[in-house]
């Protein structure tokens, strides 16, 4: 789906971009970014490219992917093409980088739960090997910083006790790893070790980020993820179609949200750690957030038994609830609660 770029949304863009503490930070920086036109990395583009545009900031992006041309059109109407470099980019190969990066954002993976079932040894290749080489390239470039974009799905299954439901950074549950939809919270993990072993044996600078369940305007067709699938059915007019009661709970973050607390952590947090990102306002069952899609794209919520192939795709997590307060604490906030996320989400699409 095609995002319209507007006076609006550029708005929208300048509130996230507010919420950064201490952005002046990475003025005249050169920022290397994997996954730039997906979900979360194409908000954090959009807010650099709005701050060398309206602040001079000098920020040098250098855009990591397969096809240039690709890139150019997404941020077609943000990015001109001598706004930042392309750097051809394969997760599972080694690569080069001739001018100095202080900055890296690796933000590629699988995060399609059909493609993770499906190509379950693509998704664990593409975790470890295409971080391994980011890692090897932040270590040839001392004193870069490399920022590493987990998931919550690392968290698993975990019973709390009375008076609690989200997960901090310390809290680990259960993982069955004979499933072979484990294969993207097992990589995840094991990618963040990684992440922690290259700063314990080798003195890089690695933070991670763990993001919760993420919506906006910039999903795609193909994107088989539940609020995807809402957003694409509010905006076709048609009735939000759920395939479960709905009853789980998630935290849901707007993606220029995730985007503004991605460049929180990488200015502002401590070196081998994470941090979950969640809007504490956002912290709502799947069927609230079916719900708001619902009430702004005017339609209405209806049942259907899931398939096979989609039960066997499900977040294996009962509750993915995250506390963000390690987040907040570095002086980010979230700006979009779910009914303005809803109503932004089908605004831009």
């Amino acid at each position: 789906m095609i995002m319209k770029y507007n006076k609006d949304y550029f708005d929208d863009v300048r509130l996230a971009l507010e919420a950064v503490p201490d952005i002046t930070a990475l003025f005249n920086k050169k920022i290397f970014i994997t996954g730039s036109t997906g979900m979360i990395c194409s908000a954090v583009v959009e807010i650099l490219a709005l701050l060398n545009k309206e602040k001079d900031a000098g920020i040098g992006l250098i855009l990591a992917g397969r096809n240039k041309d690709r890139i150019a059109k997404r941020f077609e109407g943000i990015l001109e093409e001598d706004d930042f470099e392309f750097c051809e980019y394969d997760m599972t190969k080694d690569f080069g980088i001739e001018a100095d990066v202080d900055y890296i954002i690796h933000g590629a993976g699988n995060a399609d739960p059909a493609k993770i079932t499906g190509f379950p040894v693509e998704t664990v290749k593409g975790n470890i090997e295409g971080l391994m080489s980011l890692l090897e390239l932040a270590r040839s470039h001392k004193g870069s910083r490399l920022l590493f974009l987990s998931s919550g799905e690392i968290y698993g299954n975990k019973d709390f006790e009375a008076g609690k439901n989200k997960f901090t950074e310390e809290d680990y549950g259960y993982v069955d790893i004979l499933n072979p939809r484990a294969c993207y919270p097992m990589s995840k993990r094991a990618a963040e070790n990684l992440c922690i072993s290259y700063n314990k044996e080798y003195g890089v600078d690695t933070v991670i980020a763990r993001s919760c369940h993420i919506y906006g305007p910039s999903i795609t067709e193909s994107d088989s993820r539940a609020t995807a699938s809402f957003t694409r059915d509010a905006v076709a007019g048609r009735d939000i179609v759920m395939k479960s009661k709905g009853d789980q709970l998630r935290s849901y973050c707007y993606t220029l949200d995730c985007a503004s607390a991605l460049l929180t952590i990488l200015i502002k947090g401590a070196p081998a750690n994470a941090y979950n990102i969640s809007n504490k306002d956002s912290v709502v069952t799947i069927r609230d957030m079916a719900d708001a899609l619902a009430r702004a794209g005017g339609v209405k919520v209806v049942f259907e038994n899931p398939s096979d192939a989609e039960l066997k795709s499900y977040n294996m997590m009962n509750s993915s609830a995250l506390d963000a307060t390690k987040l907040e604490n570095l002086g980010w906030r979230a700006c979009f609660g779910p009914e303005r996320g809803a109503e932004a989400t089908l605004k831009y699409v």
